[in-house]
């Protein structure tokens, strides 16, 4: 299959359901186009036709792939949201992706049939992050003190020293806060990926796999962890999503 040639009846792929048939969806998908299903097997394909061979990422468009995914999660037992911008050539085309993952595409469904994905990232809510690690660690404050002390003058290699201590302080509070509440929040997530935190004050990124009648033991279990933590954090969990941290697929195309 040419997926990226030029074509003026490409189709733009957003995820893989489960097919009980071809349909069209009452909602738009990129630059208004109607959304529907191309079927192959026991797998379909959610599609809409593009004329353009490559879709820029910009932000209409990021958030027409977003608004097709929300529109699909209540109607489709289980789902697998495609990374941006995989366009293919035609219905032909589509079909033959849909034929050659088939075996991948059913047990990646499978793995995430009746379960939606919930965020949870945990910050530190402090005005400066350092002077928290300090005041939290007794060995990063006597080392601050040797190095920025009022009658020092701190080399290069000082102030590096310190910095690498403070990064490996902070990573390992990072590491044994996320294990005190992904221990609690396993009890109420089939799975739990940790992701990289965005920033040095976000302690910990969590994607969960919970099931769709699930969710408000999930907010359960959320709240549960919290109590673990004094007024320093913040707790900011969201959802429900399509499972996107939860699909491991090397598509054939």
């Amino acid at each position: 299959m040419a997926a990226r040639t030029a074509a003026k009846s490409g189709r733009y792929l957003y995820a893989i359901v489960t097919a009980p048939g071809e349909r069209t969806y009452d909602f738009a998908g990129i630059d208004g186009a109607p959304v529907y299903s191309i079927v192959n097997g026991q797998v379909a394909a959610v599609v809409s036709d593009v004329l353009d061979d490559r879709i820029r990422p910009e932000r209409r468009h990021l958030a027409a792939q977003q608004a097709v995914l929300k529109g699909l999660l209540p109607r489709a037992d289980a789902m697998l949201p495609m990374a941006f911008g995989i366009i293919a050539d035609g219905p032909k085309a589509i079909r033959k992706i849909l034929s050659s993952n088939h075996a991948a595409f059913l047990q990646q469904l499978q793995r995430v049939a009746g379960m939606v994905e919930m965020g949870l990232r945990v910050s530190l809510d402090v005005p400066n992050i350092f002077e928290y690690v300090v005041n939290t660690h007794p060995e990063l404050r006597v080392a601050r003190d040797r190095f920025l002390g009022p009658y020092r003058n701190p080399s290069q290699e000082d102030k590096i020293e310190l910095g690498r201590m403070f990064d490996h302080l902070l990573n390992e509070d990072r590491e044994a806060y996320t294990e005190k509440v992904v221990e609690i929040l396993s009890h109420y997530c089939r799975e739990i990926k940790q992701n990289k935190c965005r920033n040095e004050s976000e302690v910990m990124s969590l994607a969960c796999l919970v099931p769709r009648d699930g969710q408000d033991r999930f907010e359960e279990g959320v709240f549960a962890a919290a109590k673990l933590f004094d007024n320093n954090f913040t707790f900011d969990y969201n959802g429900p999503w399509a499972p996107h941290n939860f699909v491991e697929l090397n598509l054939e195309l």
